[in-house]
């Protein structure tokens, strides 16, 4: 696609923070979801700090060559479940987080040094476009339900129609900056949206509390009465639960985190695949798979100290870059730099925080759209009339669409790793490796 900004280009200051805070708002909602999931105590706001700190991890690792923001995990919420289960209190808890990343972050560190040695040309015959493509696909629509969820409930008190308004005010402002705005104003179109979805949401619960009426209070504004100053890093608690670790605890830890980390693997792979047909530049071969494998599972443990949460490329980041045409690396890194900073910044934290998930929800139905289609650009050139290709593209996309996954214990295949591995076993059975070879 066309890139106003390529990676190393550098924007201006001023619009470069603009930029980060788009990027910012973008990955938010998911970053800070996973804690308040999780519960346990854990901070929102580390959460934060801990994303910031694991994107510059893997920004060094790559060597600045991929704009990707890294945030918490979905993968991984069933593995911090099992460290809180398996714990006799809440700091062994807190413990488990930060081994049960490092134990991850471990397994990308051997597919790293793997794919070193091997390469990655049998990476693109096991993966070619007929099963990268659709899966890419269904990233974006397997979080289809997400965002209308949050576009029809994603509010304190206020009935389905109220947020609903919200979140389509939000969308349909997001999309006029970016077909008809002029220079800014389109490269901005989620910050943009979001402030418009934010204002329209505060006028309704302004007159739901002037009147009394529940069915319109969107925004809780009481969040600002309890306003978290200093995160809660992960390691201050962990520290206090060594004392009670032991060798069960430890194999817990590592069956519940490691056979996740393989699964996040193949989801990592169509992330970069993704993003290197949106800045036209094949990240597997340049920086290199091997080294962002480092960088991701290396900025994960290192965000998992912080905040507890493993991280991972976020598709709601590369949708960001693909709908502002702003492939800048610069730009992930005032991201990163400005999450940290946020999270002492306790108001704006508070306010960020505050956003309504209708308002995300409007947002989201741009993002993850955005996702899909860049998944389905990729099979353009693929021949949908032989039949052995059609084959493999219409498993993955109703195994993915279907919901198709499978629990074992704590392990969680999801759609989208289902689908892939489907896919690839479709394209064997028929023969398409053979033929790519």
């Amino acid at each position: 696609m066309n890139l106003v900004y390529n990676i190393k280009d550098k924007p201006k200051f001023g619009q470069t923070l603009l930029f980060a805070l788009q990027q910012l708002l973008a990955i938010m909602a998911a970053t800070i979801a996973v804690p308040a999931i999780v519960g346990n105590g854990m901070s929102a706001t580390a959460a934060l700090f801990g994303a910031g700190v694991g994107t510059l991890v893997y920004l060094l690792f790559t060597k600045f060559s991929s704009p990707v923001f890294l945030g918490s995990s979905f993968a991984f919420l069933g593995s911090m479940f099992a460290a809180f289960a398996g714990a006799t209190s809440v700091q062994l808890g807190y413990l488990g987080l930060i081994l049960g990343a490092l134990f991850a972050g471990l397994v990308y560190v051997v597919l790293a040094i793997i794919v070193k040695v091997a390469g990655v040309k049998w990476i693109n015959k096991l993966m070619p476009a007929v099963v990268i493509g659709p899966t890419v696909a269904i990233i974006g629509l397997s979080l289809a339900g997400n965002a209308v969820g949050d576009l029809m409930g994603g509010a304190v008190s206020a009935s389905p129609y109220v947020c609903i308004v919200c979140g389509l005010v939000t969308l349909a402002v997001t999309m006029l900056c970016s077909v008809y705005g002029k220079k800014m104003l389109k490269m901005i179109p989620f910050v943009i949206g979001i402030l418009a979805g934010y204002a329209v949401a505060a006028c309704f619960t302004a007159i739901g509390a002037a009147t009394g009426n529940a069915n319109l209070v969107v925004i809780d504004f009481s969040k600002f009465q309890n306003i978290q100053w200093v995160p809660d890093f992960t390691f201050l608690t962990a520290l206090k639960g060594f004392g009670e670790l032991t060798p069960g605890y430890l194999a817990t830890i590592f069956v519940a985190y490691v056979p996740v980390a393989f699964v996040v693997f193949a989801e990592h792979i169509a992330d970069h695949k993704n993003l290197s047909t949106i800045i036209g530049v094949d990240l597997l071969e340049k920086p290199g798979l091997h080294r962002t494998l480092l960088g991701d599972g290396i900025g994960s443990f290192a965000g998992a100290i912080f905040g507890g949460c493993p991280n991972t490329t976020y598709g709601e980041s590369i949708g960001c870059v693909a709908i502002s045409g702003n492939a800048s690396v610069v730009t992930i890194l005032f991201t990163a730099i400005l999450a940290i900073v946020i999270s002492f910044v306790g108001p704006f934290a508070t306010f960020l925080s505050t956003i309504p998930g209708c308002v995300m929800g409007g947002v989201c139905i741009a993002l993850y759209g955005f996702i899909a289609v860049s998944g389905l650009k990729m099979i353009q050139d693929v021949n949908l009339n032989d039949n052995r290709n059609l084959f493999v593209v219409s498993v993955i996309l109703i195994a993915g669409i279907g919901g198709l996954s499978i629990s074992f214990g704590a392990v969680t295949l999801t759609e989208v790793a289902c689908a892939l591995i489907l896919g690839i076993l479709t394209n064997w059975i028929l023969g398409g490796m053979k033929k790519n070879a």
